[in-house]
């Protein structure tokens, strides 16, 4: 059994206004330093086998199809565990 991860991001030349918000409210909660914020998603799946190349080759179609839009966003696939 292992468990993947899927992270899904906003292209760089998409717009992030919950990003672009986040960065403008830290420094008024007094943190200091940051220059950008990002925002994106993450889901974790688990699955009934190991995570051999065609089981993530099978995540990596998940992700394509279901969990990001590949218009506006990209996505990494990583093992978590095994």
């Amino acid at each position: 059994m292992a468990r993947v991860v899927v992270d899904v991001m906003l292209k760089p030349e998409i717009l992030d206004p919950q990003g672009q918000a986040i960065a403008r409210k830290l420094p008024q909660m007094g943190f200091e330093g940051v220059t950008e914020v990002r925002q994106g998603k993450r889901f974790e799946l688990e699955l009934a086998g190991p995570a051999d190349e065609a089981a993530l080759e099978r995540v990596r179609q998940i992700a394509g199809t279901l969990l990001a839009n590949p218009v506006i966003e990209t996505f990494e696939v990583r093992v978590l565990d095994e």
